[in-house]
């Protein structure tokens, strides 16, 4: 009986597994910029004498879908997202390199470029851009950052950065437990990429699919705990039969 209870138990674990990767692309859903996660089950046998009828369920997180999301139009100047399945640089809080489509930037008191969420938009060179005090800013579909000084007249356009853009290849992009992207072959150059101001990509999450993904998944657990429930049963049938005198 404990094979059908250990590899009960085992699907049970896996799928909870897998509802945790479901739930995180629900709940990114509304996420600019997210890229949602692959989640697939596998059998994976057990080796070794006695073992080999033995097959438990393994759940893996392969890989990541990088498509883009739909682009939706904000009218902010700050706001933008790159073409062409081009990708920008930021800087982690590890310190590294991370590589996002879009991002809704702003300046801190101290001058630098940062997205949303605080990370360092990078130029061409891999450093933080810092910008002086200013009274516009607009960005080219180069990605050059151009801005009109505070103590300058308004038509004066001074030429500030660009931001570092790249065009990896997506097979060697690989989305971090950190939930950053990052380019994992070789160092990426400047590329040519066309940049878009004044909106954002939204996430590429199908909420359509993720919901009938968690029923799914809830009725493979059900199905899990009931086989648990039959290995006790039958292991109390087998008690009581031993017991019969």
């Amino acid at each position: 009986m404990d094979r059908m209870l250990y590899i009960s138990m085992s699907g049970a674990k896996e799928v909870m597994l897998s509802q945790a990767n479901n739930a995180n692309n629900l709940a990114n859903a509304s996420t600019d910029g997210f890229k949602k996660d692959f989640n697939v089950f596998r059998a994976q046998h057990m080796e070794g004498p006695g073992w080999d009828s033995r097959a438990y369920s393994l759940d893996e997180r392969p890989a990541t879908d990088f498509t883009a999301g739909a682009i939706k139009v904000t009218g902010r100047e700050m706001d933008i997202v790159t073409k062409e399945n081009g990708f920008m640089a930021i800087q982690s809080p590890a310190g590294d390199e991370a590589l996002v489509r879009t991002a809704s930037m702003q300046t801190l008191q101290t001058g630098e470029l940062v997205d949303i969420q605080g990370n360092p938009i990078l130029n061409e060179g891999g450093a933080p851009i810092i910008v002086p005090p200013y009274r516009s800013m607009a960005i080219g579909d180069d990605g050059t950052i151009s801005i009109v000084p505070a103590d300058a007249p308004s038509n004066q356009l001074v030429v500030l950065d660009q931001i570092r853009l790249v065009q990896p290849d997506p097979k060697q992009l690989t989305k971090g437990l950190d939930g950053f992207i990052r380019n994992t072959g070789e160092e990426l150059g400047q590329a040519n990429v066309k940049v878009i101001s004044g909106a954002l990509e939204t996430s590429n999450v199908n909420t359509a699919e993720a919901l009938v993904n968690m029923i799914e998944l809830s009725r493979k657990y059900e199905m899990q705990v009931k086989m648990m429930a039959t290995s006790k049963n039958h292991g109390q049938k087998s008690d009581q039969l031993l017991n019969v005198r």
